[in-house]
């Protein structure tokens, strides 16, 4: 039996987050003997993960200033203070402070694996977590095997980093049967109406979302007669000063801020269109689950996107990556005759590709691979 550690800094409600929590509580536990570590406790993916995975705490709270103060040890060091048992595999799961702290492995009998998730386009980007780019480049190079979360992202960082070591692409883990059997379940505090299209997104609400690019959208959409309410589900940093712009245009009444929810599913499956406006995404696990619940999108063209609805928008909408391309492709499928209707059908099947026995197969392989 393989023993196999991934670090990763929490479990918060991020898509890289809940991603692991499906990858480890899918792995075949007869063969691999799993922990989960966190630098920070109490995400709420924690509760999600089966009573067979381990969990270990760093610390027994966040504290500000976190990442600055790691750079001022070696990664030798932190990884002694932090990791005290010998794994056959330790993965840090996201790019950064894990990914720094586990190459300082000596051990020569563990074998180390860096997961990518984000688009690393010049030295600043990759540098996140790190002292400087020669320090990242210096850390991912001690890595036995990089995984990539779509084919976007490998490029990038092979190309930015001038990477030369075994590198590949490995999709995300979703629970296809879970999210299916919990998008059934019945909603009590939405009331969606025919009399306009029910449009929603989920993640967390920050700059790199795109959320300030939606609310102005939606502004334009009523305003050409486009009758619409749009749903968010999650929270974030930057919904007061979204909910000042709807106040100030008179837009509360068909703009809603959900919170956070453990089960978006039900409420995506019950939406005439699911909305990615992201700047930057690495290989978005909403977009994945939106078709597999049959609702159909359109996004911005991120990493992924076109891996996901194809290169000529074969099972939804991918546009240029700015306001008036995206607001130009919501404003089409929402008023050309017999469109959505259209995508809803592809949605449903392109949702099938991304079956969590695929996926997790191939994350198996890896690890008896190496």
């Amino acid at each position: 039996m393989k023993k196999i550690l991934f670090f990763i800094p929490n479990l918060s409600h991020g898509g890289a987050e809940k991603v692991l929590v499906n990858l480890v509580n899918n792995l075949d536990t007869s063969v691999f003997d799993i922990t989960v570590q966190v630098l920070f406790p109490n995400g709420v993916n924690e509760q999600f993960l089966n009573e067979n995975i381990r969990l270990r705490r760093c610390f027994k709270k966040t504290f500000r200033g976190n990442s600055h103060i790691f750079k001022i040890f070696s990664p030798q060091f932190l990884f002694k203070k932090f990791i005290k048992e010998h794994y056959d595999i330790i993965v840090s799961y996201l790019e950064g402070p894990t990914a720094r702290i586990v190459s300082g492995c000596a051990d020569k009998d563990t074998k180390l694996v860096s997961w990518i998730h984000c688009r690393m386009e010049n030295e600043r980007a990759a540098s996140v977590g790190f002292r400087n780019f020669q320090e990242a480049k210096r850390c991912y190079n001690r890595f036995d095997y990089t995984a990539c979360v779509s084919k976007w992202v490998k490029d990038y960082f092979t190309k930015t980093f001038d990477f030369k070591r075994s590198i590949g692409v490995l999709y995300n883990t979703i629970e296809t049967e879970e999210i299916i059997e919990k998008s059934m379940e019945n909603i009590d505090d939405i009331n969606f109406s025919d009399d306009y299209f029910n449009i929603c997104s989920v993640g967390k609400i920050t700059q790199v979302k795109g959320f300030d690019r939606l609310v102005r959208i939606h502004k334009k959409l009523i305003n050409n007669g486009v009758k619409n309410h749009i749903y968010i589900f999650g929270v974030g940093e930057d919904q007061t000063k979204l909910e000042s712009y709807l106040s100030e245009n008179d837009l509360q009444d068909t703009f809603t801020f959900m919170g956070y929810k453990t089960n978006p599913y039900k409420y995506v499956r019950n939406c005439d269109l699911y909305v990615c406006s992201s700047l930057s995404e690495g290989f978005s696990t909403s977009v994945t689950e939106s078709l597999i619940v049959g609702t159909p999108v359109v996004t911005t063209l991120c990493s992924g996107m076109q891996e996901i609805l194809g290169e000529n928008n074969e099972y939804g909408i991918v546009t240029e990556n700015n306001e008036e391309a995206l607001y130009e492709g919501i404003k089409r499928i929402l008023t050309e005759e017999d469109l959505l209707d259209y995508y809803s059908e592809q949605a449903k099947e392109r949702g099938k590709f991304f079956d969590k026995g695929n996926t997790t197969r191939a994350v198996e392989e890896l690890l008896q691979n190496l």
